[in-house]
């Protein structure tokens, strides 16, 4: 995990040189893809999966290692032959799960994340799972330990192979030309995301799109048919962390409505999507049947409240940054209570975001904790020894957000609703 967190400590920097290439751009194109609020929900989901991701949280159902020790009938010799061979068995094994993740309903929950922006672009490649916590992944990756693939060269690959799925999340790059044929490129990934009943579940691939064209998922992208985005149970909030966890939240209602014994147990391993015939009589979901007419998700935010949560956003990865760096000083559970703090504040502000009520006392009660834990250790996870007055910066961040919290809950928001009346 601490190799991960070194990893991310230079590909974050990296990945938000793209992001801010690419918003301006499209602001001096006059072709902007990015809207304020979408485009913070969508990197505070980035933050909340990496934190989650180099914390190790989860339960890994099967590891490579132990396929490799039980399965391994031979070990290739090559050096170049090992990495592509580990290459082309990480991809074709994302191809499967990746499948797998669309046509099942219970494992629909873990990727939905990544599908719930309105809007496609570089930002929504960040939207990643913290609900994946049954690692089942190396299962598929069989075919690897079979030939004896080193685990190291997998945990190297395994890493670059996911970064490397970010660039193509834009709009901004048509197709191009014979790569079409080869890896996946962004209109291909632009068919991926769309809602529109042509493109539903098509071109699973990640790098390389030979997969879909040889098990029937492939849909090229056709200029008749603009791509629309988002998913057919609009999400209808900003909280990435209420975002992982909606889809499951409705099959356990679902499953406790049903008076079908056999219902209770097969919705969760039915296609992705289905429900009980008794329960969606009864009790009917909004479903998007217009992909060209449907309201997309907003909320009103003052110039104020945008800069509010930029701000905010901006702290949280300041955070996750200085957790990577102290991350063996800081120890595991350290580790875990750091990484408590940086959920409730994503949680906090993107209910901010939302205009919930409940949003200040989230802030509050974060604020107030943290202002004690740095009163109880006079310190905030050892800063001091790098920056001398870190941990009174924090304090006045914690300050800071409970007054933002209660501002923009109770006092903008009263004007707002006030003017509305009116």
């Amino acid at each position: 995990m601490e190799t991960y967190a070194n990893a991310l400590l230079y590909a974050i920097p990296f990945f938000i040189v793209l992001l801010i290439i690419e918003i301006l751009y499209g602001h001096f194109v006059k072709n902007q893809h990015h809207k304020l609020l979408d485009t913070v929900s969508s990197i505070s989901s980035g933050l909340t999966n990496i934190v989650k991701d180099s914390l190790g949280l989860g339960l890994i159902l099967v590891s490579y290692p132990f396929l490799l020790e039980n399965l391994a009938i031979t070990e290739i010799e090559a050096t170049w032959l090992v990495w592509l061979v580990a290459f082309l068995a990480i991809d074709f094994a994302g191809y499967w799960n990746h499948r797998l993740s669309h046509h099942i309903n219970i494992f629909w929950n873990q990727h939905v994340i990544h599908h719930s922006s309105e809007e496609f672009n570089l930002a929504c490649a960040l939207r990643q799972s913290i609900s994946n916590l049954l690692g089942y992944f190396p299962l598929f990756l069989f075919p690897a330990a079979f030939l004896g693939v080193p685990a190291e060269v997998i945990a190297i690959i395994a890493p670059v192979h996911l970064f490397a799925q970010f660039w193509y999340h834009t709009q901004h790059i048509g197709k191009m030309g014979w790569l079409e044929y080869i890896i996946v490129t962004p209109s291909q990934h632009r068919v991926h995301h769309a809602i529109n009943p042509e493109y539903i579940d098509k071109n699973l691939g990640q790098i390389l799109c030979v997969w879909d064209r040889w098990f029937g998922t492939f849909q090229e992208e056709l200029e008749q048919v603009p791509p629309q985005y988002g998913v057919l149970k609009p999400a209808h909030t900003w909280n990435p962390i209420l975002i992982n966890f909606q889809h499951l939240w409705r099959l356990s209602v679902d499953a406790w409505r049903t008076r079908s014994i056999k219902d209770k147990f097969r919705i969760w391993f039915m296609p992705t999507g289905w429900r009980p015939s008794d329960v969606s009589e009864k009790y009917p979901t909004e479903v998007i049947k217009d992909v060209y007419g449907f309201k997309r998700y907003q909320t009103s935010a003052s110039i104020y409240l945008k800069g509010y949560a930029i701000f905010q956003m901006v702290f949280t990865l300041a955070l996750i940054l200085f957790m990577f760096y102290n991350y063996t000083e800081i120890g595991f559970s350290g580790l875990l209570l750091c990484g408590a703090y940086i959920f409730l504040g994503i949680f906090g502000y993107t209910s901010l975001m939302d205009r919930q009520n409940f949003a200040f006392y989230i802030e509050f009660f974060r604020g107030i904790a943290g202002i004690a834990l740095i009163w109880v250790t006079n310190d905030w996870f050892g800063i001091n020894s790098i920056w001398e007055s870190g941990s009174l910066v924090i304090t006045v961040y914690f300050g800071l957000s409970i007054l933002g919290g209660f501002y923009f809950t109770f006092v903008e928001r009263a004007g707002i609703e006030q003017q509305i009346a009116l």
